[in-house]
């Protein structure tokens, strides 16, 4: 059943998405990727949210945030992953740990896009 919840949940995630980068340069004048940074940075508050939530204030089963958490938000963008995992190195006193995870996922982020652009040509 949570296969299935995440399934159906990421294909949703993945609407949203394309949706999301389809009209926001309607609003936003391009070059400047608006969509990409806008989709990143709704992720990231969606995943804060959803994982920030006390049992006391909003009861959620754990089935139900998996299927948010890693179908919708999952196909919405990883990058709120990214996000909550690099929040929870400094909530754990890991902030050396948790600055070079940030540095190296986007240095090996851009130089593996480099080089998959490179190795395509």
């Amino acid at each position: 059943m949570r296969i299935l919840a995440i399934a159906l949940m990421g294909t949703a995630g993945v609407l949203a998405r394309y949706g999301l980068y389809l009209w926001i340069p309607k609003v936003l004048a391009p070059p400047f990727p608006y969509p990409t940074l806008i989709i990143n940075g709704v992720g990231a508050f969606l995943i804060g949210l959803l994982f920030g939530w006390d049992g006391g204030r909003w009861v959620i089963s754990d089935g139900l945030r998996l299927g948010l958490g890693v179908g919708f938000l999952g196909g919405f963008t990883t990058f709120s992953s990214f996000c909550l995992e690099t929040v929870r190195l400094v909530e754990m006193g890991q902030t050396g740990l948790a600055v070079s995870y940030a540095v190296l996922s986007n240095v090996l982020g851009m130089a593996a896009c480099f080089g998959g652009i490179a190795l395509s040509k």
